[in-house]
């Protein structure tokens, strides 16, 4: 196995960076398309609503989000922190690369976040598993 996809089985273990620190256990809400905050996402309910979205429909409250990476304007940074205030906010989130403004968003929040996973998450995890973030160690471990 090469660095990028390692993962110890026995004890499902993936090394990430830290973004924003924190710790957080929940179930997985994934996507393998990139996520806008602003527009894309109901920031009083915590559901998806961009149409074109492969979770729209979805609620991401309470859950541990899975992205590839975020777009879309800097303005979704404050739409995350209001979720955040609204207590619609995902429990943590991980992404393959995080960029500055799911970043900026989880760090005002509160939201614990990792980017740079050690393997390929988003083949490996699935909607409804249950896993825990440790940002301040730098791991994503999954339960089942």
């Amino acid at each position: 196995m090469s660095t990028n996809e390692s993962v110890t089985m026995e004890s499902k273990i993936i090394k990430c960076r830290k973004i924003s620190k924190g710790y957080a256990e929940g179930e997985v809400i994934l996507t393998k398309d990139p996520l806008s905050f602003l527009g894309g996402v109901n920031p009083d309910n915590g559901v998806v609503i961009d149409s074109k979205h492969e979770l729209y429909g979805r609620n991401m409250t309470g859950k541990v989000l899975v992205i590839p990476s975020g777009k879309g304007s800097t303005v979704g940074s404050y739409v995350l922190f209001q979720m955040a205030k609204n207590k619609t906010a995902p429990r943590a989130i991980v992404a393959i690369e995080a960029e500055p403004i799911i970043a900026t968003g989880a760090i005002m929040a509160g939201i614990p976040m990792v980017d740079r996973p050690e393997a390929k998450i988003l083949n490996i995890l699935h909607n409804g598993d249950q896993v825990v973030v440790d940002a301040d160690s730098g791991f994503l471990k999954i339960l089942s």
